[in-house]
């Protein structure tokens, strides 16, 4: 089997387990050697735990590939700058970035506290900036590199009770498009994925209602396994010509997701005014108005 990794070196975060840890798995058997950063903790982002990171990494050699484990927190600029170091450091190069560090606060928005909406966005937004801006100079020297950034539909489409995440997630999208048009100068891409998997993280999802139950028994038969395959080939040399795009993956079904472009648009020679806006704008416009809809909506077919 050709290795499209062959002699990569490639970080990936929140490695330790689920979607991560199949990418991790993954990259290694294509031949990359793999820095595993996970520090371990709870769903919540609570507590620490060496042993998920050096388990993976301990499968990584047993399967006669290269790993070491990172312990860093993402969610803080020179930790998580500590990551791309020990990655120079133990291989002497980089090659590619996976920012796959989550955790969940999930809460209805009314209740949801300021610590639990900065929790989130420190370890998804924050730390995939920080990593990601701790490589960009490597990657600007050398004139190459990957980064591969987790984004969700919840920020994508939108869902309940995760203010928090969908922010983040969104903020992910306007960071990747935005490494890939600053960097593509120096062969540098940037790309989103969009996982449907079951995880730890998916787990927390609340199941009280029928509804509910049926979604995430759906959830259960997305391995996370399904999210490695285009996570790896976003890193090798034949996705060299692609960058600034947004992917879902969902079972055995990717998409391309759409960007923000415009819908329809109204305009006045004299301009607009409060009433006018009342009277013409806004009804013009209201045929094209989105629905408030949710993930679930619009992915409303088994998974194939």
């Amino acid at each position: 089997m050709t290795k499209l990794l062959q002699d990569k070196v490639v970080i990936v975060t929140g490695a330790g387990r689920g979607i991560g840890r199949e990418i991790a798995l993954l990259c290694a058997a294509q031949g990359a050697k793999v820095v595993v950063n996970d520090p371990g903790g709870a769903p919540d982002g609570a507590g620490t735990n060496a042993a998920p990171a050096e388990e993976v990494v301990e499968e990584i050699r047993k399967a006669g590939g290269t790993a070491v484990a990172n312990f860093e927190t993402v969610a803080e600029a020179i930790p998580a700058s500590k990551i791309v170091k020990q990655a120079v450091d133990t291989y002497g190069k980089l090659d590619g970035v996976v920012n796959n560090a989550g955790i969940l606060r999930d809460a209805i928005f009314h209740r949801m506290s300021v610590e639990a909406f900065e929790a989130v966005i420190k370890v998804h937004l924050m730390g995939s900036f920080y990593v990601s801006h701790a490589a960009a100079r490597l990657f600007r020297e050398q004139e190459s590199g990957s980064f591969v950034h987790f984004t969700s539909t919840s920020g994508l489409i939108g869902n309940f009770g995760q203010a928090n995440y969908a922010a983040a997630k969104l903020g992910i999208v306007g960071l990747s498009k935005s490494i890939a048009l600053d960097m593509n100068r120096f062969n540098v891409r940037s790309n989103c994925v969009s996982p449907f998997a079951w995880s730890r993280l998916i787990g927390t999802i609340p199941t009280e209602t029928d509804a509910e139950k049926a979604r995430v028994e759906r959830m259960k038969q997305m391995g996370p396994e399904k999210i490695a395959p285009l996570s790896a080939f976003l890193l090798t040399d034949a996705a060299k010509d692609v960058t600034g795009q947004i992917f879902a993956v969902r079972m055995n079904e990717i998409f391309l997701m759409g960007q923000s472009r415009p819908v329809r648009s109204v305009q006045r020679s004299e301009g607009w005014t409060t009433e006018t806006i009342a009277e013409h704008a806004m009804p013009a416009l209201k045929g094209s108005f989105y629905e408030l809809d949710r993930s679930a909506d619009i992915f409303s077919w088994d998974p194939i």
